[in-house]
């Protein structure tokens, strides 16, 4: 299986739903930020930042807003961060920089699993399809 995240999976905080645990578990699994099926989580469905009406153009990216980046943004990227050597603000800067199709060209080879070629967990560095793990680091 070869990694093949569709970029519709990219939230609009910059986070790649693709690679959260939410998204790649088997039990009570997500179905990303800009998917709108149920089941959905209530901290999903009340997101200040998924439900912001500040962004402009149509975008539903964060970095089109006059606000950007916002408070709420920074923590998140923070954390992000300081968790998991990843820059929410980075990927939304890369997108913005060189287009939402090269960013998934990155993060099609970024984040896959040495042995199946799986997505790999951001959460846990878990490849959730073989049961593999890498301590593979990565800042965006």
């Amino acid at each position: 299986m070869q990694t093949n995240i569709p970029s519709i999976l990219i939230a609009p905080c910059g986070i790649n739903c693709g690679i959260c645990i939410s998204y790649l578990r088997d039990n009570n699994r997500c179905v990303g930020c800009n998917i709108e099926l149920p089941p959905k989580p209530k901290h999903c469905l009340n997101c200040k930042i998924k439900n912001c009406f500040e962004r402009t153009n149509g975008s539903h990216f964060c970095f089109t807003c006059k606000k950007y980046p916002c408070a709420r943004l920074r923590q998140l990227d923070k954390r992000y961060r300081t968790k998991y050597s990843l820059s929410l603000m980075g990927n939304l800067n890369e997108i913005m920089n060189s287009g939402l199709g090269r960013f998934m060209e990155i993060e099609n080879t970024r984040w896959v699993c040495p042995i199946c070629g799986s997505p790999i967990c951001i959460h846990n560095r878990k490849c959730y399809h073989c049961g593999g793990v890498t301590i593979k680091s990565s800042s965006g």
